[in-house]
Order: C-alpha cells, then sequence, then structure tokens
C-alpha cells in the first residue's frame, strides 16, 4: 500500500538526481591482503552467528545461526541484533542476551543517548513503518509515518528470517534504519515517497515527524529503477551512506549493487568503493567497513574513502564498528 503524501521536500531528490561517476581508482582498486589490526572492535555476520574483532583474532558471540543486522550501542557495551527477526540485545561480550519485542523487526539503530532503539516494521498504513523501544524493553512506539503516531498499532507481522533471491533483489527490500548522531533524524527506506516513487530513502525528523527524500527511483519524472538501502551516519553527523542499485533507461546507464555517499549540507553524492561494495559502517572521516567480494565469498572490508582502496579483515558481512569513546 503506498503512503500519502505529506509535505515530500524533494530538494534533495533533485540535487542529487544524478550520482557522480565512479572514481576511476575505486573500481580499479584491488582488495590488498595484508594484515589488519583496528583501534576498536567490528561486529559482522558469517554463517547466521555474530563476531567480534580488530585484528587477526576473533571472537563468535552468538550460536544456532539465525542472526542479523549487529549494532553497537553508542557506549560501545552492548549491541542490538535480530534473532529469526526479531529485536534483540546483548552485552558486548555476547552475555545477557535478552529479546526486547515480539513485533517483526528489521535493521536496528541506537539513540545517540543510548536510551531507546530504533527499527523497522509494518506501520498501521499497511508500508514499512519505524518504531522505537526503549533499551530496557517494554511497548514500542510510532515514530513515522507521522499519521500513524497515536493510533492502534497493527497486528505483529511474522518475522522474516532469510532472503532469497539475487544480491539485489535480496537487498531491495532490507529495511533497517539509521539514527543520526544528533538524535534528531533517523533515515529508513521508504516513507512519504513511496506515493510518488517505487522505490526511495528517507530522513525523517523525530521531533516533528517531517520527512525529507534524499533519493528515489521511478515514478514522478524518473524512469530508472532501483533502490537506497541500509543507511549510515558518519560520527559528525556531515556524511549519510547507503547501499544503491540503479538500472537506467540505457544498459549504459545501468549501476550494480554500489555505496553512496551523501553529503547532508550540500546534498552532493559520489559513489565510494568497489563494484558490489555494500552494507557501509564508517571507522573514522578516511576510513570505513563495507562487505564486499572477495575470493568466492562475501568478506568485511576495510575501504579507503578518498583511495577507494579495500583491505579484507574478515569473512563475514553485515559489519558495524563500536564507537570510540
Amino acid at each position: 500500500m503506498k503512503v500519502l503524501v505529506r509535505n515530500l521536500a524533494l530538494a534533495g531528490v533533485a540535487a542529487g538526481a544524478m550520482l557522480h561517476p565512479v572514481a576511476a581508482q575505486a573500481v580499479a582498486a584491488q582488495a590488498v591482503a595484508a594484515p589488519v589490526s583496528l583501534s576498536t572492535l567490528v561486529a559482522y555476520v558469517r554463517n547466521g552467528d555474530i563476531y567480534v574483532s580488530k585484528g587477526s583474532a576473533e571472537k563468535r558471540l552468538t550460536t544456532g545461526g539465525a542472526h542479523a543486522r549487529p549494532r553497537w550501542s553508542p557506549d560501545g557495551k552492548s549491541i542490538a541484533y535480530l534473532k529469526r527477526g526479531l529485536l534483540w540485545v546483548m552485552r558486548a561480550d555476547g552475555g545477557s542476551q535478552r529479546k526486547l519485542s515480539t513485533r517483526a523487526a528489521a535493521g536496528p539503530s541506537w539513540s545517540p543517548d543510548g536510551r531507546s532503539i530504533a527499527f523497522a516494521s509494518l506501520s498501521c498504513s499497511g508500508g514499512p513503518g519505524v518504531y522505537r523501544i526503549a533499551a530496557t524493553g517494554g511497548k514500542a512506539e510510532v515514530l513515522f509515518p507521522r499519521d500513524c503516531r497515536g493510533e492502534d498499532l497493527p497486528p505483529e507481522p511474522l518475522p522474516v528470517t532469510a532472503r532469497t533471491g539475487s544480491l539485489s533483489e535480496r537487498l531491495s527490500t532490507d529495511d533497517a534504519v539509521a539514527w543520526s548522531p544528533d538524535g534528531a533524524k533517523v533515515a529508513f527506506r521508504g516513507g512519504d515517497c513511496e506515493s510518488v516513487y517505487d522505490a526511495c530513502l528517507s530522513v525523517g525528523t523525530v521531533a516533528t515527524g517531517g520527512e525529507q527524500t534524499i533519493a528515489a527511483y521511478g515514478g514522478g519524472s524518473l524512469q530508472n529503477k532501483g533502490f537506497a538501502v541500509v543507511p549510515s551516519w558518519r560520527a559528525d553527523g556531515a556524511k549519510l551512506a547507503w547501499t544503491a542499485y540503479e538500472k537506467g533507461e540505457t544498459k549504459a546507464a545501468d549501476r550494480p549493487v554500489h555505496l553512496v555517499e551523501y553529503d547532508t549540507k550540500t546534498r552532493a553524492k559520489r559513489t565510494v568503493g568497489g563494484a558490489l561494495d555494500r552494507e557501509l559502517a564508517y571507522i573514522d572521516a578516511k576510513r570505513a567497513v563495507a562487505t564486499g567480494q572477495y575470493g568466492k565469498g562475501s568478506w568485511v572490508m576495510i575501504v579507503g574513502l578518498a583511495t577507494g582502496v579495500r583491505t579484507p579483515f574478515h569473512e563475514g558481512s553485515q559489519p558495524s564498528v563500536q564507537p570510540v569513546r
């Protein structure tokens, strides 16, 4: 079901409707196999379980599979994650695993004060919505769509534990959300813009419920197809990155799965990383981790944001970087 239009702020779409071309050095950059040591832990998923590492050694935090989208708390002491399509939290060492909600959830994100966790689930409009729940558990409340605030929560949908199809098909409906570092906004797939476009990415203002469309595909005056998913903010809030895919009017305009970085002030967009890189999480202003293709599988790669150099870290996907306090 499409969501009704409510004061779309489309300037971001107009300003960035065309992505900057992929930098030649990013496309040509090969993965550099070398020992890597980071100053902070990275959480990631391999074969359905969550691991953490900051170098060659790694620690497995979960067993049994069906785990996804680990996200560090702001103080680095806890991890929110999905288990069989539901929202859970555990300590950074894997202890005290507890379920927060029985409502089907998609990729969580902590509020900057660590008191709440945002996640996506079915909204009262019938489309994807964004909820907030206390980090200690309790009743979830609606953040977006704004018109669902104060309404009865819809029936709890069945959890989705596995996605099938090609890489682009699996990513296209990923509803992971990202809370901005200042706590004022949440980036999420869909929103009011779905009444105009076939697919879109929105940034919503928590206080007012207003939304800004920052990426859109198909519908309106756009003749392309594609998606923008799995948003991630840089710690200073100056940049927002996401995973994108675009099928243009001609084959030459097609863009396989890639990473987009968006300047939140100028609204300029550029492609970072290499072909098929996805699920970026910032380490700092110069580096990020992302899921990339290496050998015959998916690996967490360390990506130089200016150089495009990609270094294999560990086999796995869906990385999240522990905040440095």
